[in-house]
């Protein structure tokens, strides 16, 4: 599972990287701080199956119920206008960012940073501007991989009576773009039943647009909202998008305190407080005292909420727990529901069999529901939170 971050530069988004991932990114308020892609592993929150069962279990992604599932998360570049034609960094940054699987837009949301990304007075940049122009150059880099071989596309399905379908599908390969969600936008759109040659530039602009909003869904992380007056731009964003108010720099802040064992905090928690016995400094206090007004102000500082909204929410992912002893709930060496897996909702107990080995699904012959003791069979849907054990006539290799 791969999440892009995405947005101009000096908004926020390697402090996000940071304190999503607790991995150190290179942060600065220059234009083109990020040029390699930062890769680190983030947390999505989901409860735990042990819950279900009303037990405990030594698992250190488990804190009283709570299941911190990995996943990949890639800081890319920052993006600049005239992206797609190749200024900045945009070929790499478009290049990297078609890696993930849904992506969050940090924009800032005080508005105190221009179009390219440089310092501005708070609230003199409007920060739709940035979502505008984000999606915009998403959209038209997708245009010119479609429009580059448009008319070469177009006499091929003529001459040879092709497929519509699958040819686009063969432009967007390297996106991961499957057949059915491009037939679903044809169908959506009325263009299944034009002829390529027949399309003007708007019906392939709406086209990449809305195949680019299914197949790469998009959160915006109105980043340094506590800088706001008030949470207007946050209202009018959200009649239009998926949007969630965040501080990166306040999460950043307490994981960084919670690590050091100064206070007591969990991702995601709408309240920390400092350990017992723990003396801080003036500073420490100062700082701590402003983060908890940015918590309060915001009902959190956002960050967690949005991966998990990213996750559970656009992806709509759900969690299954692979075991070998469905009576235990263990694997062969006595862990407790030791592991655990994002699927996509609709996926099989044959789905689960081949995400953790191949051989597993190509022996696959049937599934226990280690909730209802029932056997299951090969396209049988599974449904969050279930515990599973795949019974298959080949090992794991």
């Amino acid at each position: 599972m791969q999440i892009g971050l995405l947005g101009k530069t000096n908004v926020g988004k390697s402090t996000f990287f940071s304190a999503a991932t607790q991995t150190t990114a290179q942060i600065g308020n220059y234009p083109f701080t990020t040029i390699e892609p930062n890769i680190g592993i983030a947390y999505v929150k989901s409860e735990c199956a042990c819950k279900h069962f009303g037990i405990s279990h030594n698992n250190q992604m488990c804190i009283n119920g709570t299941r911190y599932i990995p996943i990949k998360l890639i800081d890319v570049a920052g993006l600049v206008p005239g992206a797609h034609e190749g200024k900045g960094l945009g070929n790499k940054f478009l290049d990297d960012a078609r890696q993930a699987e849904v992506l969050i837009h940090v924009i800032d949301a005080s508005g105190s940073t221009d179009i390219q990304g440089q310092p501005v007075p708070i609230g003199t940049h409007d920060p739709l501007e940035d979502v505008k122009f984000v999606e915009h150059e998403f959209d038209q880099w997708m245009k010119q991989i479609l429009q580059r071989e448009w008319q070469k596309l177009s006499r091929e399905l003529e001459s040879k009576s092709g497929k519509i379908i699958h040819a686009i599908s063969q432009r967007f390969s390297g996106l991961g773009i499957d057949e059915y969600d491009i037939e679903l936008v044809l169908h959506n759109l009325n263009l299944h039943t034009k002829k390529p040659q027949d399309w003007s530039d708007s019906d392939l602009l709406s086209f990449v647009q809305n195949l680019r909003k299914r197949t790469r869904p998009i959160v915006i992380a109105a980043n340094k909202t506590d800088l706001c007056n008030d949470l207007n731009i946050i209202n009018e964003l959200k009649k239009t998008h998926h949007v969630i108010p965040c501080s990166a720099e306040t999460e950043l802040l307490l994981r960084k305190a919670a690590k050091n064992n100064i206070i007591e905090y969990l991702p995601g928690q709408k309240t920390f407080k400092i350990k017992t016995g723990i003396t801080i400094s003036p500073q420490q206090q100062k700082a701590l005292e402003l983060a908890e007004k940015i918590i309060s102000k915001l009902g959190g500082t956002g960050v967690q909420q949005i991966l998990d909204f990213a996750c559970f929410d656009l992806l709509k992912l759900i969690t299954v727990y692979p075991v070998e002893d469905e009576t235990k709930l263990s694997n062969k060496n006595g862990d407790i529901l030791p592991d655990v897996k994002l699927l996509r909702q609709g996926s099989t107990a044959k789905d689960l069999a081949q995400s953790i080995h191949a051989d597993l699904a190509k022996g696959f012959l049937f599934a226990i529901d280690a909730k209802t003791k029932q056997r299951i069979g090969v396209e049988h849907k599974l449904k969050n939170g279930d515990v599973i054990k795949i019974v298959s006539s080949l090992s794991r290799g």
